[in-house]
């Protein structure tokens, strides 16, 4: 059931929904994959100031931060990125709620695959279309557009109270980390990854991999005095693969021992060769292995660069063995505790609104979570919108979806509120 001042609330964000949907179209218009995401973070931070919202920018390259015995080591430099924050109320008694969405996306590309160009938002039968509209530009305008309709529904916002926009979520996890690096810390963060409107229950480790294989360069007149890198980059394939199966069956931690394949081997890019008709001196493999919960990185590590070196060996084709380096995500993997007052909240908060409690959901990829988990150690969950083709192929978020995050996000905030408020003392 919902009160007086809850109806309002509602009626808040439905009357605030084309402001909603014209910041993700502006935000999707910012096309923010590594390296370029000012763009974005610039229309954020006027959307902010139009709001009357504090807006601070947090460096990637913090004194201390590279020290960070969380953060990735990255091959592109820091200086001058940042991620965007705003803070309510950070002297207010009371727990602290954060809200975190990550505003750098994935490339496009062929971006001749896409129905429009993916940097031009286009709406079609309920959905909004571009790339980053589902992951996650969506979410954030709903995160924010939540706290405008808390208060002008004239609910006052007197507890501490964080919104975070961060990049590199997609590749290192390094921007959430360094708003906590800075002291950008809270008790709860609730995070509108597009996975719908159910509880978000864990997340598996990830590792980043490069692999580099040396053949030897020779004209085509002859190809069999050269060794062509890329034709024996194929043979760790099947070794690659192996190490996946052999992942998956290994112990794992409940829920995920129901889960039928939760560790997934990705082969994302290869690049070899520098002449069509030249045998290919090199080859270069960068793929992406998930891991269960309590397998630490360096773990994760080492079983590629063994799975590696025993392929190898087991070729003893006279070729230098492979370089392995790991260049970005190393993650660990987490459970989310869902016996805490802020899950119990939201799961109040969905359940008055679709009258019937949420479901949970077992992730096998990582989100920001990860960062409050493991460093901050700050529960919380990812509940938001609907969305199809994610780091795909003409990605889309359902605009139905975005209003009801857009409204469990306010009600959220206005019992968060009523959650932390002092208790009369019994007579």
């Amino acid at each position: 059931m919902l009160d007086d001042t809850e109806k309002r609330i509602v009626a808040a964000c439905d009357a605030l929904m084309d402001d909603t949907l014209a910041l993700t179209r502006d935000l999707v218009r910012g096309y923010s994959v590594l390296g370029q995401e000012h763009g974005a973070l610039e229309t954020m931070e006027a959307c902010l100031d139009r709001l009357g919202l504090p807006a601070t920018r947090v460096p990637l390259d913090a004194p201390g931060f590279a020290e960070h015995p969380h953060r990735v080591p990255t091959e592109w430099a820091s200086a001058g990125r940042y991620n965007l924050v705003s803070r309510l109320n950070p002297d207010a008694s009371g727990p602290h709620l954060v809200f975190n969405g990550h505003l750098d996306v994935v490339p496009a590309e062929p971006v001749d695959m896409w129905t429009r160009p993916p940097w031009e938002p286009w709406e079609q039968d309920g959905w909004l279309f571009g790339r980053g509209a589902g992951d996650m530009k969506a979410g954030i305008a709903a995160m924010v557009m939540a706290v405008q309709a808390v208060r002008q529904a004239g609910v006052s916002i007197d507890f501490p109270l964080t919104l975070q926009t961060v990049i590199e979520e997609e590749c290192t996890g390094n921007g959430a980390l360094a708003c906590l690096h800075q002291g950008y810390s809270g008790d709860f963060v609730l995070i509108p990854e597009p996975f719908g409107a159910r509880i978000y229950s864990g997340q598996v480790g990830v590792l980043w991999f490069r692999m580099r294989l040396n053949g030897v360069p020779a004209h085509v007149l002859d190809t069999a005095s050269g060794k062509n890198a890329i034709e024996a980059l194929q043979q760790y394939l099947p070794a690659l693969k192996a190490l996946e199966e052999e992942i998956n069956a290994l112990p794992r931690p409940a829920p995920y021992e129901g889960h039928p394949h939760p560790f997934n081997l990705s082969i994302g890019r290869v690049e070899g060769g520098n002449w069509a008709s030249s045998v290919p001196a090199h080859a270069i493999l960068e793929g992406r292995v998930g891991f269960p919960p309590g397998m630490t990185p360096d773990d994760a590590m080492e079983r590629v660069c063994e799975t590696i070196a025993a392929r190898h060996a087991e070729l003893d084709d006279a070729t230098p063995a492979p370089r392995v380096s790991f260049h970005g995500f190393r993650s660990e993997g987490h459970l989310v505790d869902l016996d805490t007052p802020g899950i119990r909240l939201l799961s109040a908060c969905h359940e008055a609104l679709l009258g019937e409690p949420p479901v949970h959901y077992l992730s096998t990829c990582t989100t920001d979570l990860r960062a409050f988990h493991v460093s901050g150690e700050i529960n919380g969950t990812c509940y938001g919108p609907v969305a199809q083709h994610i780091h795909g192929v003409d990605e889309c978020v359902e605009i139905d979806s975005i209003r009801h995050v857009l409204t469990t996000y306010a009600l959220f905030i206005h019992r968060w509120a009523r959650l932390t408020a002092p208790q009369e003392p019994t007579p």
